[in-house]
């Protein structure tokens, strides 16, 4: 697997985690843990958008990552 595609499927594990984040924020009763889920999520938002630009920079120097 390319280093590319590995950090392609970190993104993707990523933003399934946040997703997970969300439901669980939304679906809690107790509002310590649904304001700890929501933190996390927006955390979580923060890695996501800098991976996102560790991909547009690996596709732009790497033609063979752009893709995937």
């Amino acid at each position: 697997m390319t280093v590319g595609a590995q950090v392609k499927q970190c993104l993707a594990s990523l933003k399934s985690i946040e997703a997970g984040l969300s439901t669980l924020a939304l679906k809690s009763k107790d509002e310590e843990a649904k304001r700890l889920f929501h933190e996390t999520m927006i955390m979580s938002e923060e890695v996501i958008l800098d991976l996102k630009k560790r991909v547009g920079e690996l596709e732009r120097e790497e033609y063979q990552y752009k893709g995937f």
